[in-house]
């Protein structure tokens, strides 16, 4: 019986290990409920439940009310996208001595609720900025080890480009709608585009002025 119970503690460790991302891979899965309730946040062939996460301190909200429940809200930014930590009455504590600027490693569950994924903290702690760069190499690395194993065909740099002339041509009007690119670029799937924009916001060749819209930096 205690031989059976291990087997299912360590069954149950693995469907919840903490996958190290970067926020704006997080940002581009999509969360999975049950009903009302989260159940995975489902990211290619991943279904993450715990995450460990490295970001700059952006923002703090901190209330507690008359009846001593108190909450504490921080936003962490890692240069690929923004998320939220939220913790409710004792948890709060793990997030009280926070401040702006600091550089954190946040490993929490994620959840989901009125269209937003957050994370709500299990372990935080306070870092060199430095790992930052660390944890964008590693994340590098890993994906560089995936295409190797994937042989990428001429059609997805066509793709790439094509992606680039339409950004590119539409800076005349200010930008373009990813929404768009997808309507028009029939020959690859929306989440290779998507895919594809994302990689070039990272490594610097366009940039997003506001959610959705995305413009050459060149």
């Amino acid at each position: 019986m205690v031989e059976q119970n291990s087997l299912a503690d360590n069954a149950q460790f693995k469907r919840n290990i903490g996958f190290k991302l970067r926020i704006g891979d997080l940002l581009q899965g999509k969360a999975i409920l049950n009903g009302d309730k989260f159940s995975y946040l489902e990211l290619g062939d991943k279904k993450i439940i715990r995450c460990n996460i490295i970001g700059n301190v952006i923002d703090k909200y901190q209330s507690e009310s008359s009846s001593g429940k108190s909450y504490i809200f921080v936003k962490i930014d890692d240069g690929s996208g923004q998320i939220s930590l939220k913790a409710f009455s004792d948890d709060s504590e793990k997030l009280k001595d926070l401040s702006q600027g600091e550089t954190i490693i946040c490993i929490g569950s994620l959840r989901h609720f009125n269209n937003e994924t957050y994370i709500s903290p299990e372990i935080i702690k306070k870092v060199d900025p430095r790992y930052l760069l660390v944890r964008k190499l590693e994340i590098e690395k890993e994906k560089n080890l995936n295409t190797t194993r994937i042989k990428i065909s001429p059609e997805m740099f066509a793709i790439k480009d094509k992606i680039l002339k339409m950004i590119k041509d539409s800076e005349v009007e200010g930008g373009i709608e990813v929404e768009k690119i997808i309507l028009q670029l029939r020959e690859a799937t929306p989440d290779i585009i998507n895919q594809e924009i994302r990689k070039l916001l990272e490594e610097g060749i366009i940039f997003e002025p506001r959610p959705g819209k995305i413009r050459w930096l060149g």
